[in-house]
């Protein structure tokens, strides 16, 4: 399809705030996003434009994608190259900077996109690209696969994100005034910032620092989402002085991010004057990892319109006007005829049937409750809890059938992730003709919202503490289906028992090891009575979790906290 041709320069005319993140989910057909932090990052933008926020969006253009699952036969993860042409979709940016890595110049292109609104407010977003003719072969390759390579192909992409970005931004004339890092990949932003914010030598006192550290502080804002230690990249100083030689001086590097590593997580906490966890649960965990440092709490949302299926959209349109821009209207949900929510409900459900049966030739019966379950196929997320005791699981399915959807890509390193599709698939075979089941593979953003609005209940079982937010249970909320979660993360918040949907376990960290047999019992003896014996009921909690969870936990409520707590402080 031939792009619309944008111009920078309708972009320029006003200071703006400049969003950092090495993934956003652009579109299902853009694959430069490997899960939740990019979807995340998307929704920002797409609220920000509904909000004409002035925003401008820095990323790496990823022409080989994170990568397209594809499951064998005996149930194993398959990577696939998943290329896209940035031509189809952005146009190319009259400009390119240059860094030195490894030695060598290379040079920094890229392409803007604008991620538009229904209202025609849009957000530039500017896709790096070290794919230019100029570079040295190696160098082109740079910008090519999200999360791709070795420690020293991570840490050349990083430099690119973080001081590529501000040149990129200052060569096009944007005038920023405030730099937002979604996670700590962007970091190195702060090394730029502080090089060009450097007080000159000859009104230096001996001792004194070099850098105006408090200025570049009240220019960044960082956003830290995850507890788990792998999350946070760090590199050795030798690799870093090898491959980045423009580093600023050592020793005020050490200082700022780690004195035996450098820590991105440390260096963006060091020079960001607002920091904040996902979830309120996540700040408090956030303190206690990082001591020192004030974390507030910003609780993620989705976007609306993204989230929200066709029916259920029809819906809310006849029945709550405005809702898409102003989703708090969503708390007058309740009043929506339990008709009408249940028609909407089966027409998203019989369309996830049809897609189960077509991409996988298990056949779903849409008049039995569907289970939906489908997030990053990691250790933490525990994906085989509910195959705990698969004799319990056998029985509470005689007694009420159920069915079950699951999806999930494992990072291409992550051995333990992939064990756990290949167990899945295992299970699946040994419930055949009990349990129907069905993994969907290569879970993107269309078959998101497939699952999200066609399940009857969202499953999620994370290990606690280390789910800072999660997002996809919002995304059911949007489509009236209830959530059934260990309390974390979001859920903390978010769950009013049998109102918005129910609680696995307690709060507990220690109460780990309950998990499976509190979810047995809320099956058993809660969630799947409810459905087959109380339809009004069950629709009751669906209204539930449309008026007290998708009309709080969207992301336009989170950017009006960011633009006031953050980016206005």
């Amino acid at each position: 399809m031939p792009v619309t041709v944008h111009r920078i320069d309708e972009f320029i005319h006003q200071p703006r705030v400049a969003y950092f993140s090495m993934e956003i989910a652009l579109d299902n057909a853009i694959p430069t996003y490997s899960g939740g932090l990019g979807v995340l990052a998307g929704d920002t933008l797409r609220a920000a434009a509904d909000m004409a926020l002035p925003f401008v969006a820095v990323t790496l253009v990823s022409r080989a994608g994170y990568f397209r699952q594809e499951i064998d036969a005996a149930g194993r993860q398959v990577e696939r190259e998943d290329t896209w042409d940035p031509a189809r979709y952005a146009s190319r940016l009259d400009a390119a900077v240059a860094l030195t890595l490894e030695g060598r110049q290379v040079w920094v292109g890229g392409w803007l996109y604008v991620a538009r609104s229904r209202t025609g407010g849009g957000v530039p977003v500017l896709l790096l690209d070290t794919d230019l003719p100029v570079n040295h072969r190696e160098d082109r390759g740079i910008t090519h696969t999200l999360y791709g390579g070795d420690e020293a192909y991570r840490l050349k992409q990083e430099v690119v994100l973080g001081v590529g970005g501000v040149a990129m931004l200052q060569s096009l004339g944007f005038d920023v005034i405030s730099y937002h890092m979604n996670e700590g990949h962007s970091a190195f932003l702060t090394l730029a910032l502080l090089r060009r914010h450097a007080y000159p030598e000859n009104n230096l006192r001996p001792g004194d620092s070099p850098y105006d550290l408090p200025r570049v502080r009240d220019l960044c804002v960082f956003t830290t989402h995850t507890p788990v230690e792998a999350g946070h990249d760090r590199f050795p100083y030798d690799l870093v002085q090898r491959v980045y030689g423009d580093l600023l001086d050592l020793a005020t590097v050490k200082l700022l991010a780690g004195p035996d590593r450098l820590n991105m997580t440390q260096l963006a906490l060091s020079l960001s004057e607002y920091v904040n966890g996902v979830a309120k649960r996540h700040a408090e965990i956030s303190r206690r990892l990082f001591p020192g440092y004030a974390v507030h709490a910003i609780t993620n949302g989705v976007h609306s319109s993204t989230w929200t299926s066709l029916h259920f959209g029809a819906l809310y349109d006849l029945n709550v006007p405005g809702w898409c821009h102003e989703p708090e209207l969503l708390a007058r949900a309740d009043r929506i005829p339990d008709a009408q929510i249940w028609q909407a409900h089966m027409e998203c459900k019989r369309e996830l049937v049809e897609k189960v049966g077509r991409l996988t030739g298990v056949a779903l019966d849409p008049e039995l409750p569907i289970l939906g379950f489908a997030r990053r196929m990691t250790a933490y997320k525990r994906p085989e809890m509910l195959f705990a005791d698969l004799a319990r699981l056998k029985a509470i399915a005689a007694e009420r059938p159920f069915q079950l959807v699951m999806a999930g890509k494992a990072h291409p390193r992550d051995t333990e992730g992939k064990r756990l599709i290949e167990a899945l698939h295992a299970y699946m075979r040994e419930l055949k003709g009990v349990i129907p089941m069905a993994f969907l593979p290569n879970y993107d953003m269309e078959l998101a919202l497939a699952m999200v609005s066609g399940a009857d209940v969202w499953l999620n079982t994370p290990l606690r503490p280390l789910e800072a937010s999660g997002t996809s249970g919002m995304k059911a909320a949007f489509n009236g289906v209830p959530h059934l979660s260990v309390l974390d993360g979001w859920w903390l918040e978010g769950c009013m028992e049998g109102v918005t949907g129910w609680a696995v376990g307690d709060d507990k960290v220690s109460a780990n090891g309950s998990d499976a047999g509190s979810l047995y019992d809320k099956l058993e003896q809660v969630v799947l009575p409810l459905w087959y014996e109380d339809r009004a009921g069950w629709i009751a909690v669906m209204k539930g979790a449309i008026s007290k969870n998708a009309a709080y936990f969207n992301s336009q409520r989170m950017m009006r906290r960011y633009a006031t707590e953050a980016y206005l402080r």
